[in-house]
């Protein structure tokens, strides 16, 4: 038994762009996730004093003491090692207001950005000076260091800068912890998607419950998620397709290692599924199945997330299963790896 060969069902012929803009979706979404990283002696350094209310530069070749420290000399590039106490007071070389503040800035209201170049140092140091209007800012004024009461090792040791010529604190005792060696920083970005209406098709198919993918014409590939023009030639994939809920494993992956926010206990296989109809497979779950018995070719369906779950989103399939069909044959899907 074969399979793979089934003819698409072709559900409009109408170009989707000729949805108006109204029809076409579109989301606020916000990617995020946090970036771990070695820090090295040089800027381990500096993290271990802002942990004490001390704050390090280091000399260059040229004699200028840099803040923060950098590695290597920005002039002659060799490794740089002396390191040089500097002042937790400032003055402000240059400034911005920022009148409209966006979630994980220091402050919930307006503030200044400011480069600050402390005593004892030759550049500048970019943070936050709180003041609460613009007036109150002007390159020249004198700044000095605001500390958290939690010191934790980072750069938000320093809460911000705030007007005045005296430190706001004594160095914090010698602490027997370790130096700092390693930081995670949680990085984080809002924007608004719109849906092309070749996709704006596709999520609301979802939405419905339907797999819907997209061609050129009835001579085309026919690609799922649709695309908007044919990567073949370029046309506009003006064909809307329903395809089957089952479909082919062609090849996959067993993922063994854990990770952070990993939702399924390894092992379980990733696999690209060629659905019955699509010339293109795509990346999804095979589950039902003992790992190291998914293999290519097994025959597999659709299972569906909760009806009360759905939303315009491929989680809506949880995830693939074995359908118990013969495998397909080799031939049947020897292209579309």
């Amino acid at each position: 038994m074969t399979h793979g060969n089934t003819a698409p069902t072709v559900i409009t012929q109408e170009r989707p762009p000729g949805l108006k803009p109204s029809d076409v979706l579109s989301a606020p979404l916000r990617m995020e996730f946090d970036y771990t990283r070695s820090v090295g002696p040089i800027i381990g350094k500096f993290l271990t004093g802002l942990r004490e209310r001390r704050i390090f530069g280091i000399r260059g070749s040229d004699d200028r003491v840099l803040v923060p420290p950098a590695e290597f000399d920005p002039v002659t590039a060799d490794p740089l090692s002396e390191f040089v106490e500097v002042a937790t007071t400032g003055t402000v070389k240059s400034w911005t207001w920022v009148r409209d503040v966006l979630p994980g800035q220091p402050f919930d209201r307006p503030f200044a950005y400011a480069l600050i170049q402390l005593d004892g140092a030759d550049t500048a140091l970019l943070h936050a000076v709180d003041v609460q209007n613009p007036e109150q800012m002007s390159s020249g004024m004198r700044v000095t260091a605001r500390w958290a009461d939690e010191l934790t090792g980072t750069i938000h040791d320093i809460v911000c800068f705030e007007p005045g010529d005296a430190p706001t604190a004594e160095p914090a005792p010698a602490s027997d912890a370790e130096p700092v060696t390693m930081i995670t920083t949680p990085i984080g970005m809002d924007y608004k998607h719109t849906a092309s209406p070749e996709e704006t098709a596709f999520l609301r198919g979802l939405m419905e419950g339907k797999l819907v993918g997209g061609r050129a014409d009835a001579n085309s590939k026919v690609y799922f998620p649709p695309r908007g023009v044919d990567p073949v030639d370029g046309r506009s994939t003006a064909d809307m397709v329903e395809l089957a809920e089952t479909g082919t494993v062609t090849t996959f992956c067993i993922v063994n290692v854990p990770f952070m926010g990993q939702r399924l206990k390894p092992p379980y296989v990733a696999a690209y599924v060629l659905l019955d109809g699509a010339d293109i497979p795509f990346l999804h779950l095979v589950l039902g199945i003992e790992a190291s018995e998914v293999r290519m070719g097994l025959r597999v369906k659709v299972v569906w997330k909760p009806r009360e779950e759905w939303g315009h989103t491929m989680a809506n399939i949880d995830h693939f299963e074995p359908t118990g069909e013969p495998d397909a044959d080799y031939d049947t899907y020897k292209h579309h790896l």
